[in-house]
């Protein structure tokens, strides 16, 4: 019987705007951006979705999105920084899912626009552009695959997609 990996995909909450000087890789989150994220952290663990691996661009918001995510669900395990998730395409996302050890049976990819979107499309065999993730959201799809190297484009199914305003209201 074929196991099923599940793929919880992330943007990045509500970041600063740039300032001049200032590297778009280090803006930090807003106000409003941490508090999605740990928003967002709590609904998983409310929906029994901790994940078994986290994933993150290395780049400031979406590596605080993470950590406020993983606070407040209480994740336990090491998160993965992956330079490659930053200015990336969906390929690249699939890729950082690719490499994670068969053990995990669920995993939190954390990272930037417009990847989250061509990522969500890849997985769900849709044409670019059939998704518009804003900040905070999360994505979740589920593949029937034993490992994660076998994870391939048109191979998943949308189980459900959160905004944080709607999980405000919740």
């Amino acid at each position: 019987m074929v196991r099923m990996k599940t793929i919880l995909l992330m943007r990045h909450a509500k970041a600063e705007p740039g300032v001049p000087g200032q590297k778009d890789f280090d803006r930090p989150l807003a106000e409003r951006g941490d508090e999605d994220a740990l928003r967002m952290g709590r609904a998983l663990a409310k929906m029994g979705e901790v994940p078994d691996a986290i994933v993150s661009s290395p780049a400031a918001r979406a590596k605080q999105t993470a950590e406020a995510a993983a606070r407040a669900m209480k994740f336990g395990g090491a998160m993965l920084l992956e330079r490659a998730l930053y200015d990336a395409p969906g390929e690249a996302w699939l890729a950082a899912l690719k490499a994670l050890p068969a053990s995990a049976d669920s995993a939190l990819v954390v990272a930037h626009s417009p990847g989250i979107d061509e990522a969500a499309a890849l997985l769900a065999g849709t044409e670019p552009g059939a998704f518009d993730v804003p900040t905070g959201a999360l994505i979740a799809f589920t593949a029937a695959i034993e490992q994660w190297r076998d994870l391939e484009s048109g191979a998943a199914s949308l189980r459900w997609f959160l905004r944080p305003k709607l999980v405000e209201r919740l």
